[in-house]
């Protein structure tokens, strides 16, 4: 099944009240997976209950070997990463990346090379530049790219790094991205939306 899109989020600092809001507002009939990674260390994570009690859809930590499947936000777990490849979610007790473990270049990387230009990257609130390399990957497959406004952040540093070094397709305040992002996923999916030769068929 390959007609929906990969939405692939990233935050840090602030990221809790800003996925709050922008989970609200989520079209839940939208084709669209959505992957989380926010910066939250070794710690429990409350995350998953949080968002599904904020929005539309429901919210889960992500599994290894979990089917990437619409309609549901699936979230890194403490201390993992996450990775997505064709066939399902990946967990990952590897080195940490910017600082972090779970991090967010590695779920954008592997979205990037699995998916190409079904990935839409969003990079929101959070300190330092983690997000800039995977949504340069995402950008380099194909794939759209998306930031939260710097300017109305809790904390500018992420999207305003990969405002300076990647080619962004969306720059948007929090409120507009849900809008966005349903708009693009019917898009990736009347694109997608054929069906699969069979041998003998009539064409």
């Amino acid at each position: 099944m390959n007609n929906f899109a990969i939405v692939v989020i990233g935050a840090s600092v602030g990221g809790v009240t800003a996925m709050r809001k922008l989970v609200a507002k989520l079209d839940a009939q939208a084709p669209i997976a959505y992957f989380v990674v926010l910066h939250i260390g070794p710690r429990e994570n409350r995350l998953a209950s949080i968002l599904s009690a904020a929005g539309p859809l429901p919210a889960e930590p992500a599994r290894h070997g979990g089917a990437i499947v619409p309609g549901c936000i699936f979230i890194a777990p403490p201390d993992h990463h996450l990775l997505l490849d064709r066939a399902a979610m990946r967990l990952s007790h590897g080195p940490r990346e910017n600082w972090s473990r779970p991090a967010i270049d590695p779920l954008f990387r592997s979205a990037a090379r699995a998916f190409g230009s079904r990935v839409i990257g969003v990079v929101l609130t959070g300190m330092l530049n983690d997000g800039t390399a995977g949504l340069y990957e995402i950008r380099q497959h194909g794939g759209t790219t998306m930031v939260q406004d710097p300017g109305e952040a809790e904390s500018p540093d992420m999207p305003a790094s990969a405002l300076r070094h990647v080619e962004i397709d969306y720059w948007l305040p929090l409120e507009a991205i849900p809008g966005v992002l349903s708009d693009l996923a019917h898009e990736i999916a009347a694109k997608h939306d054929v069906k699969p030769y069979r041998a003998g068929a009539i064409q």
